[in-house]
């Protein structure tokens, strides 16, 4: 399995484990939940593995420098 299927797999799992646990309440929101529940810890992640070079970090995800401060900020990441 390839490492995206595995991470496909996992939000698969999160969120069939979120609606259970709504027990029938009306879901609000999703795309921005999952979004800000993946992105930070992945910008965290990444900047780690940069060693806290932004250009990096950015190469590496493949955003501009720009877009990357941009969502450090809104993350309060800086």
């Amino acid at each position: 399995m390839s490492r995206n299927n595995e991470i496909a797999d996992a939000v698969v799992r999160t969120l069939d484990q979120y609606f259970r646990d709504l027990d029938g309440e009306k879901p609000g929101a999703i795309h921005d939940m999952v979004i800000r529940n993946v992105e930070r810890p992945m910008l965290q992640f990444v900047l780690e593995q940069a060693k806290g070079n932004q250009t990096v970090a950015a190469e590496m995800l493949g955003i501009n420098r720009n877009t990357l401060r941009r969502k450090l900020t809104d993350y309060e990441l800086l």
